[in-house]
Order: C-alpha cells, then structure tokens, then sequence
C-alpha cells in the first residue's frame, strides 16, 4: 500500500473467495531494550516501519518508542469496510490486536441467528467479514512492520461453528469462558462447557490466543471490590479447563478488571487483588482492562482512570492492555477516541519505561500481604465449598456467585441457574461408542485406532478437511439486498477517492461533528440551549451525549454531536504553501554577510518566558546560532519599551511572545504593537513578529503584524522568515 493513499476496499473484496490468510496464530511481542533518539529504553519493543507517534514527539526526533505489551483497540463501528480503515489507524498508532467486538448492537447473540449467510449462531459476524478484515490486516502487517493479531468472540449456543469458522479465516484471538455464557448469558451449563470443550480444542489447534470472561464479575456486580476472590475462583476453573482442552499455557489469557475507580482509592484497593492473581497464575498471560463500570460520559474522567489503571498495568507486568475508550461510557464509537485511547497506552508505558528498577511494590509491607492472603485464602475456601457441595454447577444452582459480597458473604444476590434450565437445555448427546469424526481437534475420545487413521489428523480418513484443504470452504457472498458492503460502498462513493469530503467519526461520509460548550445555567437548561444552538448552526439530528456540572447555578459543559449536510470540495479550498525553510549553512554564511539584531521580550502582564528563549537561545537551537544579535527584554515587557528598544539599539525586527490568549489579548497586543510603531513613525524599519502557542498566523496579519507563529515553531522557522523579508537588505535567494 501506498502509506499517502487511502486503503482500497474495493481491492480489498476483489477476489475475496479466494483469499487466504498468510499466517495463523497469536503473535506476542518481543522484549527489546534499545536506544531510540537521545534515550535508552529498557521495556520496549521492536519499532515499527511506518508509525504515528505521540505529539509530544516532535521534540524529540519523532522517535515512536513501542512498549512490551501488545495494545488492544475495540472497535465496533458494525460496518466492517470502515473498521478496517479505523485497524490501519490504530495499527500506525501502535496497536496490535483488533478486537472486533461486534457487528450489530449487542456482542453477543442468546440463540441461533436466522438468515446468516453460514447458518449459525454466536455472534453476528458473517465468514466475509473476517475474511475480508484479516486480507487487510494482512496488508497493514507489511506496511507497519509488525504481525498484527485479529480476535472476536467464541460466545453464544454457537461456540464450535465460530471456533471452527475462526481457524479457517486466521482469526487470532478470541473471547472463550463457558462461565460467562452461564452466569451472564443464562446459557445452559452443560451445554455451555460442552461447546467450550469442542471451541478449545479447535482453539489450541489453531494456536489462538484465549481471553477468558472473569472480568465481568467485577465489571457488573453492585460492590465489585468485595468479589475479587470470586473472580479467581473463576479465574483458575477456566485456565484449568483450557489447558485440559489442549491449549497452551502462554496463549491462556485471564482478563483483569481493577474493581474500582477514582473518587474510591483505587490503587490502595486494586493492587493485592492484581498482585494475588499474579501470584497465583504467573504462569499464565495477564488481559489488563479499564472498568467500564464506572465510566460516565466524561472523556477526561475516563482517560484518568485509564491512566491510573495502566499504572497498575506497569507495575504488575500486563502482557495485553486493553484500551477501552471513553465512549464506551456514552456508546457512539468514533474514530477518534480509538485512537486517543491506543495512545494513552503508549504515553504512559513509554513515559514509565524502566520505573521498576527504581519503584517497587514493597512485598513486605504487612497491611499488603495480609490483604493479598485474604483474597487467595478466601478463593481456596470458595473452591472448596464448590467440591463439598458437589461441583461447578451445583454451586451456580445455589447462588455462589454474588453481587456485593466478600466470600463466604451472601446477600441474597447470587447468581442462580438451574443445571437443567437455561437456554439451549437438554440439547447434549452423548457419543456413540464407536464415536469417529474426521476431522482434526476433537476434544475427547474419536476412535481413531479403529479406524485406521492418525490421531493427530483423522481427516486423513476422508481425504483432509476445511483446515487443510481450504478450498473446501464454502463461501457464501451477503444476501441481504437492502443492506451490505457494495450497498454501503455505493453509498458513500461520492466520498472515495474524489474531491468531496465530509467530517466523520464513525462511517465515511456520515457527516457527524463534535461541538463543546460551556452554559452558563444549570444542567436542564443547558442541555436546551445546547441543542438551540445546534438548530442555529443547522446542524441536523442533534443530540446532546455528554454533560458535566461545573456547579449547579453557574454552568455546564455540554458535549453535542449533530450532522452537516453539505460537502466540501477540496479543490476549493486555500491551502496556504509550505513555508520554505533554508538550511543551517545559508543561514549562517548570509547573516555573517548581513549582521542583524533584534528586540525580543514577553509582552503585557505574560511572565512566560520559555518559549522565547526556544526561540532566540542558542542553546536550544535557536536564532542566535545562525549569528543574529538578540537584545532580550525580559517577561512583562510594555510594548511601547520594546519599540523604544528597538529604534535605540537600530534594530531590524522586534520579536513579542504572548502566551496568554484570555479576552483575545494576544491578538490586542499585536494590533497595539503595530500602532504604536505608525504612532512613531517606524513602522516600515522594522519586521513585526509574535510567537504563542494560540496564534493563527492568518489572525495576527490581520492584527497588523508581518508574521505570527504558533505551535512547533523552531528557531529556523523564525530565522528563515528574518532573513527573507527583513527590510533594509533585500534577500538573495
């Protein structure tokens, strides 16, 4: 792929019956300590070939530090065309396992789904689009250099179809825990573990990486900090079970919820039970997750929380961080919270790179290892009492699993399902004695010794089967007229590689804007105004999807989102020229030739004065290096002084910082600058220059001054400026 061109879905679905994907299985990353740019990284891995680092970056080379643990995004647009631009996105931010949660408005599906183009159940999510998904992944592999790992869910009365469907079209990883079916899904239990054994087995032969589902005990229960032992016990029943079905202990991953977040003390609360399952399960992987629980619509409150809860990742050593992103609190999954979500990961593991060896968790403080034996006695204790009242499923049947309590408590809120009820109940067979299936991973007996054939393939015996004979798969194309991809893509094709835009935030085309607002009145009335503000702008289908109370009678932040309904045609659109830059040794030989001074100083009542000196200091690369004599001012400095300054030491530029940008005084202060230089009558002996962080370049010519510069400016940027327009020698390209 070109890395300046958009991915082509088009390319993409052509000759899609016949792709086959180029790998299989779960691929970790590499631990690779190396130097990147000026630094020394102790808990990375390897970088990538093509990459988006974090802004912060600019400063430091654009280098892209990558971290140890492989980087979840969930992305659940339920269009899969457009999920494979959002993959590419993540994928150049640093993310390594797509997780496609779902295609429809819920992930999981209660029964058998009619219609579907394969017939089964489970989750809705058709055989065209994984295939389609893992072809583009498996391009997006090569353009950013790295193996990138594709998962779904193995849920539902369906789990061995999925599983099966899931090896043939080189999906990766997937969600699988009988329990979560049970507890959460009223699925029945035997046929929950039943369809767990024949997914696992399936699973381990086509080396996916498992995620169990213990996480939602914490993630739903009323008081989830009281069921930490819970999930343990959950914990070790599903590993236990995996690994007697056949997979491998480093592709057995056991998915941590914290069970709190800010404003309880979170990390006095969730560090025994994250250390306890370390402790107990250190020989398996570890699935960090954010608690979606406690998220609100706040996109500040849950990067917080993310941020704290990666902590807890560094600190216990995660080796898969899930990212789940704001809107996951207000259920509108945009592109862009993806992405920030991806980077909070990789800001945060690079920003604690090697903190271990100076921050450790005090194993022998007494209060943590009392709170961390607790939890792993009461686990015991609870697996116990499971074997004494006779196993897994009569447990369930009395209601162990609980919503608010700190085993042995229960409060009347346990989940209780009957051994014989649920969904799908009494739909188990027992084999046949002479039981023969000729295919690979069959969990339990297949009589293959009386069949003549290997055990490590009994497909032999028919001639191989789906997994090694791919072109025995059927594929069935969509079939619904009124809804799928070439539709959708007919659709939006005005927008595809064409002069016409639209915003987006979830699907090409749609159109959708963020707008944030601040009311001044209480909550009710600001939500009105913010959607009368919305029909002024003529914004289309407004809704109002985030508010927060600054207090309760002076205002609120609204967060609306609302559609546009007109394009945009780039080619009418002003696109100012890249300013040209020269180089260091023109620079430096012209202004050895041309000598020129200037005034610098921080204007008004600014007293910042960092970004100047960036600008002008020659020891952070800034104007002085290439000769020019800087006369600094110092912060605080009246305009009038800095005109003053200039005329008496016959200057050709005056340089003024403003930082702050309250009531637009940034933008008075440049106008005052100019007028104070025609009040004098040297407006024309001197170049005008102001430099912040909120400076539009546009807005401060029109203020009157001949150049402003924002964000990113370096020195040369200003000294190229300098050097080109100054007033008294004409420039000589």
């Amino acid at each position: 792929m070109n890395i300046h061109e958009k991915i082509d879905i088009e390319m993409i679905l052509e000759d899609l019956e016949h792709y086959r994907p180029k790998r299989k299985g779960w691929v970790w990353r590499t631990a690779l300590p190396q130097t990147l740019g000026p630094f020394k990284y102790k808990d990375t891995s390897a970088t990538l070939s093509n990459f988006q680092p974090l802004p912060a970056a600019h400063s430091f080379k654009n280098i892209d530090p990558q971290p140890k643990a492989v980087i979840t995004t969930e992305i659940a647009s339920g269009r899969f065309e457009d999920d494979i631009r959002r993959m590419r996105m993540a994928a150049w931010h640093g993310a390594d396992h797509m997780m496609v949660i779902r295609t429809a408005g819920q992930s999981h599906f209660d029964g058998l789904i009619e219609g579907t183009p394969q017939g089964v159940g489970g989750i809705p999510i058709t055989r065209k689009q994984l295939r389609a998904q893992r072809k583009a992944l498996d391009l997006i592999e090569e353009e950013v250099g790295r193996p990138i790992n594709y998962h779904s869910y193995v849920s539902g009365v369906a789990g061995p179809e999925i599983a099966a469907m899931f090896v043939e079209e080189g999906v990766n990883g997937a969600h699988q825990d009988p329990q979560y079916n049970v507890l959460y899904r009223n699925i029945n239990m035997v046929r929950s573990f039943v369809d767990a054994a024949s997914s696992k087995a399936m699973m381990a032969y086509g080396e996916l990486a498992q995620i169990d589902g213990a996480h939602n005990a914490n993630a739903t229960a009323v008081e989830a900090w009281k069921v930490t032992p819970e999930l343990l016990v959950q914990h070790a029943i599903n590993s236990y079970f995996s690994l007697q079905c056949g997979i491998k202990k480093e592709n057995i991953c056991l998915s941590s919820v914290p069970p709190t977040a800010p404003p309880a003390p979170c990390m006095r609360l969730d560090l025994p039970y994250a250390l306890a399952l370390r402790d107990l399960f250190k020989d398996y992987k570890i699935r960090a997750q954010m608690n979606t629980k406690y998220m609100e619509s706040s996109t500040r409150e849950a990067t917080v929380t993310h941020t704290l809860n990666l902590l807890l990742s560094v600190l216990t050593s995660a080796d898969i961080q899930s990212t789940i992103t704001p809107d996951e609190g207000r259920n509108v999954p945009w592109h862009i919270y993806n992405i920030e979500a991806v980077d909070t990961a990789k800001q945060v593991f690079s920003g604690l790179d090697g903190i271990k060896e100076y921050v450790q968790i005090n194993r022998n403080h007494p209060k943590l290892n009392e709170e961390i034996r607790e939890l792993k006695i009461r686990a015991i204790c609870m697996l116990e009492e499971m074997l004494e009242v006779g196993g897994y499923f009569e447990s369930v049947a009395q209601g162990f699993f609980v919503d608010s309590g700190f085993y042995p408590q229960r409060n009347g809120d346990g989940i209780a399902r009957p051994v014989d009820g649920g969904i799908a109940a009494n739909t188990i067979v027992s084999k046949n004695k002479r039981y023969f299936a000729p295919v690979e991973a069959v969990f339990g007996y297949n009589n293959v010794e009386q069949y003549n054939v290997s055990s490590s393939n009994p497909s032999t015996a028919i001639g191989g089967s789906t997994f090694t004979h791919p072109d025995w798969i059927q594929y069935i194309d969509e079939l619904d007229e009124s809804d799928n991809v070439y539709q959708r893509l007919n659709d939006t094709k005005p927008y595809r590689n064409t002069n016409t835009i639209r915003p987006e935030m979830e699907w090409l085309g749609d159109g959708v804007v963020l707008l944030t607002m601040m009311i001044p009145a209480k909550e009710d009335i600001a939500i009105a105004g913010a959607l009368s503000v919305a029909k002024h702008m003529n914004l289309q289908e407004a809704e109002v999807i985030s508010t927060e109370i600054m207090q309760l009678a002076e205002g609120t932040r609204v967060e609306l989102k609302g559609k546009i309904e007109f394009d945009i045609d780039m080619t009418t659109l002003k696109i100012p020229p890249k300013k040209e830059v020269l180089s260091d040794e023109f620079l430096k030989d012209y202004l050895a030739r041309y000598p020129m001074k200037i005034v610098a100083g921080t204007v008004g009542e600014d007293e910042h004065s960092v970004g100047l000196r960036e600008i002008i200091d020659i020891k952070h690369g800034g104007i002085e290096k290439y000769g020019i004599d800087c006369l600094y001012l110092g912060t605080s400095v009246p305009l009038e002084k800095c005109v003053d300054a200039a005329i008496e030491s016959d200057a050709q530029a005056i340089l003024i910082s403003t930082i702050i940008s309250h009531d637009d005084i940034h933008y008075k202060n440049m106008k005052k600058l100019h007028d104070i230089c025609v009040e004098k009558g040297v407006r024309d002996r001197f170049l005008l220059i102001a430099g912040g962080t909120q400076v539009s370049p546009e807005v401060a010519v029109v203020q009157g001054i001949d150049a402003g510069f924002g964000r990113k400016t370096k020195g040369n940027h200003v000294a190229t400026f300098l050097v080109k327009y100054r007033k008294d020698v004409p420039y000589e390209g």
